[in-house]
């Protein structure tokens, strides 16, 4: 059985590019850095660089490819955004539209890529620590909500802050905070813990996107920023065109976490 967790990211994203791994990437090639996707149309990047700057927590810049160019030249040399993922979603005037395996068929030569940092990137530093990772022990997709706190908006983008939950062992919260708060490239510290009504979460069973969690006695649900946070973005603000990846189906970069 193959151990995507020891891979290289170069051979996580070579499987990915010939379409020999589709599935969502927690746990994959841990100890390196992953990354959300915002694909956009030249016109519409500046707003968004202003929208990411003004909301760091949920959009931390890693890179931006230059116009036309899907090569990551500095977080991933030689690779590509438009095959390296294992899942894509398009979005048209706020709709969702497909999920692909590539976006070739979408790529046009006035397209910026931003990549985004992804809590994915310090999963490994909280295993390290001792503090159990419930998507990766159960293999499966992070939960994640739409929350009733407003991003500060930036021209036509504006929406709701979307999280991301783990639960977390009540005695270790502390801990995961101080091992996080490190990872400002990947959402840092958590912007909630516990009662998840408090920030307009009314079922913490029903997710927005990924799968639930498994909520165990004396353990606390904790909230991070989400990089999925421009996909609801998108919707409210029914953006004429944005790809990004699908929820989960980050790309991998070249950076150690």
């Amino acid at each position: 059985m193959v151990d995507f967790t020891k891979m290289t990211p170069y051979e996580v994203r070579s499987l990915i590019r010939k379409e020999e791994f589709n599935q969502q990437t927690t746990g994959v090639a841990l100890d390196y850095a992953q990354a959300n996707l915002v694909i956009l149309p030249k016109e519409e990047a500046l707003e968004f660089l202003m929208f990411a700057q003004r909301n760091p927590k949920p959009c931390p810049i890693l890179e931006i490819t230059d116009p036309g160019n899907p090569e990551p030249k500095y977080t991933a040399p030689g690779a590509d955004i438009r095959t390296d993922l294992p899942l894509y979603r398009i979005y048209r005037d706020g709709v969702l539209i497909d999920e692909v395996r590539n976006i070739n068929n979408y790529w046009k030569e006035d397209l910026v890529g931003f990549l985004l940092g992804c809590s994915y990137t310090f999963e490994s530093a909280l295993m390290h620590a001792g503090i159990p990772v419930r998507n990766i022990e159960d293999k499966h997709n992070t939960p994640m909500y739409i929350t009733n706190i407003r991003c500060k908006p930036a021209g036509r983008f504006s929406g709701p802050l979307v999280v991301g939950m783990r639960p977390i062992p009540s005695h270790q919260v502390i801990k995961a905070i101080e091992v996080t708060s490190r990872f400002s490239g990947a959402h840092g510290a958590p912007v909630h813990l516990g009662d998840p009504s408090k920030i307009g979460i009314k079922n913490i069973n029903h997710v927005d996107f990924g799968e639930a969690s498994t909520i165990k006695p004396r353990e606390v649900p904790v909230f991070w920023a989400c990089g999925v946070t421009p996909q609801a973005v998108a919707i409210e603000a029914s953006l004429p065109f944005m790809i990004t990846h699908s929820p989960g189906h980050m790309f991998i970069t070249d950076i150690p976490g």
